[in-house]
């Protein structure tokens, strides 16, 4: 009866998880239409699409501020059940100077190569806006992998104490952001490559760039305090 109900609970998620991303497909495709051969996307529209995406990332910090929140919350008057202390007793935190401090490294890189494409296209350099694109593209699985790496060697779960969960649900909730981010920035580099984008005409590869840029942002309060000043 478990074993059929785990197969049932995975093939709804399978579909969730495939309508989500068609979904996206087709939202993409339609926005592309609307762009680039239907010339739907005025001055006037480009401002409400400006105001659109400032406001979903402001939405985006209201939840991370939620996740700092918590996690400050337990942290600086940790709880008796805690045992007093900051991290929990039998909590193995991680070192922020290992991969932490690497994806880092490759968050910063990215957002200098995504500027550099920017800054390219503006220019009318096609191959340096590939080119650029492409390594942030790259950045960004590779940042990904880390982070799965990262959690595969985790010695506790989120489901380990509040500072598990804590910890999980901020960093997870960073790296879907990434992924969807990586997504984002690839989607232009396709259509920088079929040569979509102009000089004064680009907004979908610019709202690409501030979420990445937020999602840079992020990472750096979430390794300062999740990481290093959380794990001393």
């Amino acid at each position: 009866m478990y074993m059929h109900a785990y197969e049932g609970g995975g093939q709804a998620l399978a579909t969730g998880l495939l309508m989500i991303f068609y979904s996206m497909y087709v939202w993409w495709r339609d926005i592309v239409r609307e762009a680039t051969f239907e010339g739907f996307h005025t001055f006037r529209v480009q401002v409400g699409l400006r105001y659109g995406v400032l406001l979903f990332i402001i939405s985006e910090v209201m939840f991370f501020f939620a996740f700092f929140w918590a996690f400050f919350h337990s942290s600086l008057s940790p709880a008796v059940e805690l045992g007093g202390i900051w991290p929990p007793k039998g909590i193995d935190v991680l070192s922020p100077w290992d991969v932490p401090l690497l994806n880092t490294a490759i968050l910063l890189l990215s957002g200098l190569t995504v500027t550099w494409a920017h800054h390219s296209i503006v220019c009318g350099d096609r191959e340096g806006a590939i080119t650029g694109l492409a390594l942030t593209v790259g950045l960004g699985i590779i940042f990904t992998f880390f982070q799965g790496f990262e959690y595969y060697m985790c010695t506790f779960t989120i489901a380990d104490s509040v500072y598990g969960s804590s910890f999980y649900i901020a960093t997870g909730f960073h790296g879907f952001h990434v992924l969807v981010g990586t997504v984002a920035l690839g989607v232009s580099l396709v259509r920088q490559m079929l040569g979509h984008f102009t000089t004064t005409h680009h907004f979908g590869f610019e709202s690409a760039i501030w979420y990445w840029h937020f999602v840079d942002v992020v990472w750096l309060f979430l390794f300062t305090v999740v990481y290093y000043w959380g794990g001393m």
